[in-house]
C-alpha cells in the first residue's frame, strides 16, 4: 500500500466520520429544540403572562422554529446533487457498470463531494446553535419579565 493510497483511505474515512458526527450533533440539538418548544408551549398555555413576556417569548419561539428548520435541513439526506458520487450513483447503474465503476479509484472524487456536503452541514449546524442560544436568551428574558410581573 502506497502512502497516497493510505492517505486517501484515511481522508475518506475521516470525512465520512465528520458527516456522521455532524448528523448526530444536529439530531441531539433538534431533540433539545423540541423540548424547549414543548416547555415554552406548556408555560404559555398554563400561566397568565404579562404582554412583554408574551412578546419576548413569541420571538424566542419563532427563533427556535427557525433553528429547527435549519436542523432539519442539516440532517436531510443529500444524494450528491447533479453529479453524485458513490452510493447514490450506483443506484442508476447496471451490475456491469458498477463493476467498471468500482475498478476505478474514485476516492478523491468522493472525498471532495463528501467534504462539500459536510461543510454545508457544519455551517447550518453552527447557525442553528447560534439561533438556539439567541432563542434561549429571549426565553430567559420572557421568564424574568413574567417573574417580575412586568405589565
Amino acid at each position: 500500500m502506497t502512502y497516497q493510497d493510505s492517505a486517501l483511505t484515511a481522508a475518506h474515512a475521516e470525512v465520512k466520520a465528520e458527516l456522521a458526527r455532524t448528523d448526530t450533533k444536529a439530531s441531539l440539538l433538534l431533540a433539545f429544540t423540541g423540548a424547549m418548544l414543548a416547555g415554552a408551549w406548556t408555560v404559555a398555555t398554563s400561566v397568565h403572562l404579562p404582554p412583554a413576556a408574551v412578546a419576548f417569548g413569541a420571538v424566542g419561539v419563532a427563533v427556535l422554529l427557525a433553528a429547527a428548520a435549519l436542523l432539519l435541513l442539516t440532517v436531510r439526506p443529500n444524494l450528491g446533487g447533479a453529479e453524485p458520487a458513490g452510493f447514490p450513483h450506483w443506484a442508476t447503474l447496471t451490475p456491469d457498470e458498477i463493476c467498471t465503476a468500482l475498478s476505478q479509484d474514485m476516492r478523491a472524487a468522493h472525498i471532495a463531494t463528501l467534504s462539500r456536503i459536510a461543510v454545508r452541514k457544519f455551517a447550518r449546524l453552527q447557525r442553528a446553535i447560534d439561533l438556539t442560544c439567541t432563542a434561549g436568551a429571549l426565553l430567559v428574558v420572557a421568564a424574568l419579565l413574567a417573574a417580575g410581573g412586568a405589565r
